[in-house]
């Protein structure tokens, strides 16, 4: 599915990697595998009490790509719980 290295997550289109330690939370940049650009932020959205996505440049994304932003997040839910 991914690699995991101490603060980088690998998936096959996209990585993440941890950029902020929060007293409760964290914050990940995602990055194009390909170029190493950052595409946005997974960081926690309060309201919604989940981490979201936060698109940093404007950027096409595919189904795929997607999904890896998806399970990232998803992921990154269950190991607050």
């Amino acid at each position: 599915l991914h690699n995991r290295v101490l603060g980088l997550m690998k998936f096959k289109y996209v990585h993440f990697v941890k950029t902020e330690d929060k007293p409760k939370t964290f914050v990940w940049s995602c990055r194009n595998n390909n170029s190493d650009d950052e595409l946005g932020v997974v960081k926690w959205y309060a309201p919604w009490r989940s981490y979201c996505y936060f698109p940093t440049v404007q950027a096409v994304y595919s189904e795929g790509c997607l999904v890896d932003i998806r399970r990232f997040i998803t992921e990154q839910m269950k190991a607050r719980k």
